[in-house]
């Protein structure tokens, strides 16, 4: 007994609730039918919505990961500045 399966090369996958064989057009639905001003509106209060979901940190964390920043960037300063001085002082000895 062999089953035979059919193989595509396709990476389309159907939108839920249509078939693949279905190439009609999408429509937008009720975000087509909006126009600009209703659709920046309503890109603004998703702004709103989301900025609301965010968890601030407070004053001591803010300050605390400041500290850490400016500590790791001087860190990284001293040490391409000691790495550009051999750099410099090396090529001055190969080269004279």
């Amino acid at each position: 007994m062999r089953i035979v399966t059919e193989i595509t090369d396709t990476t389309e996958v159907p939108e839920p609730g249509r078939s693949s064989d279905d190439k009609k057009p999408r429509r937008g639905g009720k975000r087509g039918k909006k126009g600009p001003l209703a659709r920046l509106a309503l890109f603004y209060r998703q702004i709103v919505a989301e900025l609301r979901k965010v968890v601030w940190p407070s004053r001591k964390q803010l300050s605390t990961y400041a500290t850490v920043v400016i500590v790791f960037v001087i860190i990284m300063i001293g040490l391409v500045t000691v790495l550009d001085y051999g750099f410099t002082e090396g090529v001055k000895f190969l080269l004279g």
